[in-house]
């Protein structure tokens, strides 16, 4: 189960895991809706390292992203969420459009993204060229928060 951190702590924490010679593996994304497919990804990440972090959009953020009716669950519902999860040891929020700032100071030695991403993962080229690894894991077929929402709002009343 994971600690939810802000910036600086963070921060902190990851000087003393690089201290401690951990493998951090870093991903992110809105985690609107949790779904099996989140679990799977955050599980198969982990398996990649000793300290999995997971940086959330704010609430701000998703609505930029998605649209006025996200997120569905608030910020601190889906760190409490995330937070809850065996595979992930930190959670941590960011305000961007993109984690590329937070990224870069960070600096993970591996950086996630789902397949979805592959062409465009922000932060890749500061992990990379600080030595560190970027991958896009695939994705479990018929999840996506995206399409559990279309599909509720598809049911008959």
């Amino acid at each position: 189960m994971g600690f939810f951190y802000e910036r600086p702590a963070l921060l902190a924490a990851r000087t003393l895991w690089r201290a401690a010679g951990k493998t951090v593996v870093f991903t992110n994304g809105c985690y609107d809706i949790l779904h099996p497919g989140h679990i799977r990804l955050l599980e198969r990440a982990k398996t990649l390292g000793d300290i999995l972090i997971l940086a959330l959009n704010t609430d701000a953020s998703v609505q930029r992203l998605k649209g006025p009716s996200r997120p569905l669950l608030s910020e601190n519902d889906r760190a409490e969420l995330a937070c809850g999860l065996e595979a992930v040891d930190a959670v941590t929020l960011f305000d961007e459009d993109t984690p590329r700032e937070l990224i870069a100071m960070v600096l993970p030695d591996i950086l996630i993204k789902g397949a979805d991403w592959a062409h465009f993962i922000a932060g890749r080229e500061e992990v990379e060229a600080a030595g560190g690894q970027v991958t896009a894991l695939s994705l479990e077929p018929g999840y996506s928060t995206t399409g559990i929402v279309e599909s509720i709002l598809a049911r008959p009343s």
